[in-house]
């Protein structure tokens, strides 16, 4: 499986002889985890690699074995990327076959950061592990609506937009989705506790409703005789800057009340949903990285995401103009779909292997820091910039997160799922990207809903 703590008490390993103990320089009795390793200070004992430093061949052996054989699978698309690096440099007249190549490029990119995020969190506290995953899965998604900003400017508002709403589409529809179906293949139902699922539904309730606030007051005085357009789309943009300020904030108590106040509730939950990982008896063998390979294995793959995000936005233009995609497609569907790849794999291994617990904590986790933390921070970037980015979403857009938010929680109220609910979320997520392949773009020189005013 994935993720990956321990208790901190040390454990005798199975199958082996009990190891002498002798006492350390401090007085106190050293700690071996299950495979029989001695335990660093500060790391926990299923994180320990039993190595120090960094070994290239163990390294590349255990970042090609990765989390999970789904995410051992996706290992084969490697080539994809030194092809787009390649390309882009030889020929960066052939914008399609970049465009593609980078596509299929991210998500082996992006799987390394997930699973050495992984890594780096199997040696740190269970929550704070949660946390660290579920932030490092976002850093893709930011680092996307970052450079499109910065290399597209106002031209890229549109597809940041509906990339924020189609990202958490993805999570709460699409990987929920799978989630639900692919556990309850193996089983007639599955439980999760409700602090995990009514937490996080909560969240994305009160998040949606923020987000859909500037879009709301662009509908409702759009039109009338005593305001202009421009004075509506100005106040707009200062009323998606005020809306991300107060959205960081509630990111940083919801932070605080995760980690600091209720982080004992988590921790019981998430420890005893590793004792029901199917699997736990092989995950807990499997050769891991070390500290500094986990670092060095992250900065590898940070450096391809980002490589792979600018070649993808340098061609954004390309694809919508020769290609026909429009923005909603491009940002509801096309771009979470790669971005959040590696946080999808992770959690559906979760699902299958009977911990729902931690699947829900990635899924809703990755899908409040999107509300709560991306959203505010584009806009934030964007002001820095000097590009208008405003929550001036398409009303299709904000229409269907906001159902999709209800949908979601009516299916976590009861504190099960079946593979019945799963199939259902999957269903109205490919209703959402038929609708929006065939969306058009606005028209030049009409505003509409989504629209923002330039510079």
């Amino acid at each position: 499986m994935t993720i990956r703590h321990g208790s901190r008490h040390s454990t005798i390993p199975p199958n082996h002889e009990p190891k002498p103990q002798q006492e350390s320089e401090d007085g106190n009795l050293p700690q071996y985890n299950s495979n029989g390793h001695a335990v660093t200070r500060g790391i926990q004992p299923n994180g320990e690699s039993g190595r120090r430093g960094f070994h290239p061949v163990h390294f590349l052996a255990v970042c090609w074995a990765s989390s999970c054989t789904a995410s051992k699978y996706v290992n084969v698309l490697w080539p994809f990327v030194p092809a787009a690096i390649g390309l882009h440099f030889a020929r960066p007249e052939e914008r399609l076959w970049i465009f593609i190549l980078s596509y299929i490029g991210m998500v082996p990119s992006a799987n390394m950061i997930g699973f050495a995020g992984q890594e780096l969190a199997r040696k740190l506290p269970t929550v704070l592990g949660v946390v660290l995953e579920t932030t490092l899965g976002s850093l893709v998604e930011m680092i996307l609506f970052i450079v499109f900003l910065v290399n597209q400017r106002e031209a890229g508002v549109p597809v940041v937009q509906a990339a924020i709403l189609g990202s958490i589409l993805a999570n709460l529809l699409l990987c929920m989705g799978l989630c639900f179906f692919f556990g309850g293949l193996r089983r007639q139902e599955q439980k999760f506790h409700d602090v995990v699922s009514d937490t996080g539904s909560n969240l994305m309730l009160v998040a949606g409703f923020a987000l859909v606030i500037p879009v709301t007051y662009s509908n409702a005085l759009r039109g009338r005789e005593n305001i202009t357009t421009d004075t509506l789309e100005s106040e707009v943009v200062k009323i998606s800057r005020a809306t991300a300020i107060v959205l960081l904030l509630a990111f940083a108590v919801y932070t605080f009340f995760q980690m600091k106040s209720h982080h004992g509730i988590y921790d019981d939950i998430l420890e005893e949903d590793e004792n029901n990982d199917a699997d736990r008896h092989r995950d807990l063998a499997k050769p891991k990285l070390t500290l500094i390979e986990s670092i060095i294995a992250l900065a590898i793959a940070l450096t391809f995401v980002s490589m792979m995000a600018v070649f993808l936005v340098e061609n954004i233009s390309y694809m919508q103009r020769n290609r026909g995609l429009s923005d909603a497609f491009l940002g509801l569907i096309l771009v979470p779909l790669v971005e959040k790849a590696a946080e999808h794999i992770t959690a559906i291994d979760e699902a299958w292997d009977n911990q729902m617990n931690f699947a829900l904590s990635h899924i809703l986790g990755a899908s409040v820091q999107t509300a709560l933390l991306n959203t505010p921070l584009a806009v934030i970037v964007g002001w820095g910039l000097k590009v208008h980015m405003s929550l001036n979403f398409e009303v299709f857009d904000a229409v269907v997160l906001i159902l999709a938010i209800l949908v979601v929680g009516s299916f976590l109220r009861d504190g099960k799922s079946n593979y019945l609910e799963g199939a259902l979320c999957f269903f109205v997520y490919v209703l959402i990207a038929v609708a929006a392949y065939y969306y058009p773009n606005p028209v030049e020189g009409h505003e509409s809903a989504g629209s923002s005013v330039s510079e």
